[in-house]
């Protein structure tokens, strides 16, 4: 396994792996990996002949007050476990690397960033979309992967990814959860086990949402209320819980054809999302992942 600092060193080790040896997979992490990054880690092991995957903790996608000098990081373990698997590239840049003062370049993209994370973290996807943009200039993969619990990054990706007509797929990996439900994520680790215990009730409110889904309720606003009302039951408090069109990110008042149930609230001080996608048709709600591959030209 090669390990590159730069992305000068990375380009290097890119050029080597890609020649005649099928595909090139990407996974972009922040490194302290867990379970749900090892997922999509595998998902590019099996489909793709190469794969790299990125561990930077990005400065631009924090806000004023958010928690980038704390956010979990452990690196030895991370080589580790990546060199087990069989990864060919690890690309572990420093921010140095990544910008300078010099930077001048933002990528915005409108609308679908308009609503839940993007309302309450602003600046935060503009710093998504540049550092997704930098790392698919700097590895040029052929296939991205992604998890679908961060779902409006997702979103976000595959439209920055289309509207710039970078040739590369965007693949999502289903969310992998803890025993009692909660999704796992690298934030986790600041939640004792009674905080993690608690914390299962946004997922058990998102099941109770689907079933009413299931049962034929279709306005969204009381769909809404049954997710905040077992959350806030929990001890919990809501920043958002909202049903939104699954490609516009948009708000929706009826429950139907493909829309995302969306959470975001806080154990005390740890923020904590998640989400439920679902394709509502008739009388069935099946749940789906937020793949558009009709977005662009390279699927």
């Amino acid at each position: 396994m090669e390990v590159a600092k730069s992305p000068l060193a990375a380009r290097k080790v890119i050029r080597g792996l890609v020649d005649g040896k099928g595909e090139l997979g990407v996974v972009p992490t922040m490194g302290d990996l867990h379970e749900g990054h090892l997922s999509l880690v595998r998902m590019s092991l099996q489909r793709c002949g190469r794969t790299a995957v990125s561990i930077f903790v990005n400065p631009r996608q924090f806000g004023p007050g958010e928690d980038l000098d704390r956010y979990p990081r452990n690196e030895k373990r991370d080589l580790e476990l990546l060199g087990e698997m069989g990864v060919d590239l690890v690309f572990m840049p420093k921010p140095r690397d990544i910008y300078s003062s010099r930077d001048r370049t933002r990528v915005t993209v409108n609308s679908v960033t308009d609503y839940l994370c993007g309302a309450h973290r602003p600046g935060h996807f503009d710093g998504v979309a540049l550092i997704v943009a930098k790392l698919f200039n700097i590895l040029s993969p052929d296939i991205a992967f992604f998890g679908q619990k961060d779902a409006q990054q997702a979103v976000v990706i595959q439209r920055m990814a289309a509207d710039l007509d970078f040739p590369v797929k965007i693949k999502l990996g289903p969310i992998v959860r803890e025993e009692n439900g909660l999704a796992m994520s690298s934030r986790n680790r600041y939640l004792n086990q009674e905080q993690r215990e608690r914390a299962g009730s946004i997922y058990g409110g998102l099941r109770k949402a689907k079933r009413a889904v299931d049962g034929g309720e279709r306005d969204s606003a009381r769909v809404s209320a049954i997710i905040t009302g077992a959350v806030e039951k929990a001890g919990m408090s809501v920043e958002y819980a909202e049903v939104v069109d699954a490609q516009r990110m948009t708000p929706v008042k009826r429950v139907e054809g493909r829309v995302l149930l969306a959470v975001a609230a806080y154990m005390d001080e740890v923020r904590l999302i998640d989400n439920i996608a679902l394709n509502v048709g008739g009388d069935r709600a099946e749940e789906m992942l937020l793949e558009f591959p009709e977005w662009s030209r390279y699927e």
